[in-house]
């Protein structure tokens, strides 16, 4: 099956303030400018569906995979610095899930496919990092460290020939995880 016939709509509450005080602004799709809608964003509801959520316009910064519940003050959660400027929601996928990991950049270097989970590149594929990816079936996270730690990056099906092009300068990802439907 396709994920085009998977989606699921989601809904998610961005406030001004922290502990869903303030002004609101209700978002159930992608938003690549969340100061139009709000000056700040400093806690939210996902009442449906998954997210990402991003520090910056236009999808670009830190990331932070929101699933359904209640974060009252995201940014000593998450861990991040600035308050959220974009969202985008992610389609349920139900089926296959397949990438592809490079070595290096421009799809150099040692690779693997992937349709499961990976803690720790170099434990499993003998890999010291991951600098571009083909994206085949599924919607996964990727993380700088091992065990799902760090920074994030969402990745939807796609070819990503340089992670520094997407603004993660000197990002590397040693694990990976698939974006399943038990999250939404």
């Amino acid at each position: 099956m396709s994920n085009s016939g998977m989606n699921m709509r989601g809904k998610i509450t961005f406030y001004e303030e922290k502990n869903f005080q303030g002004r609101s602004y209700e978002c159930m799709n992608d938003c690549s400018d969340m100061t139009s809608n709000l000056s700040r964003c400093q806690s939210c509801r996902v009442e449906s569906g998954c997210f990402m959520v991003y520090d910056r316009n236009n999808y670009m910064g830190n990331q932070c995979f929101m699933k359904r519940g209640e974060y009252s003050d995201y940014m000593s959660m998450m861990g991040m610095r600035d308050c959220i400027k974009s969202c985008r929601m992610i389609p349920m996928h139900r089926g296959q899930f397949r990438m592809k990991i490079y070595e290096k950049e421009n799809f150099g270097g040692q690779s693997h496919e992937m349709m499961e989970d990976c803690e720790h590149i170099m434990d499993r594929y003998r890999m010291n990092e991951c600098q571009s990816c083909n994206v085949m079936d599924g919607h996964w996270l990727m993380y700088e460290q091992p065990q799902y730690r760090g920074k994030m990056m969402y990745m939807r099906p796609g070819e990503y020939k340089s992670f520094r092009d997407m603004g993660m300068s000197n990002q590397k990802f040693m694990s990976m995880r698939r974006i399943m439907d038990s999250y939404y």
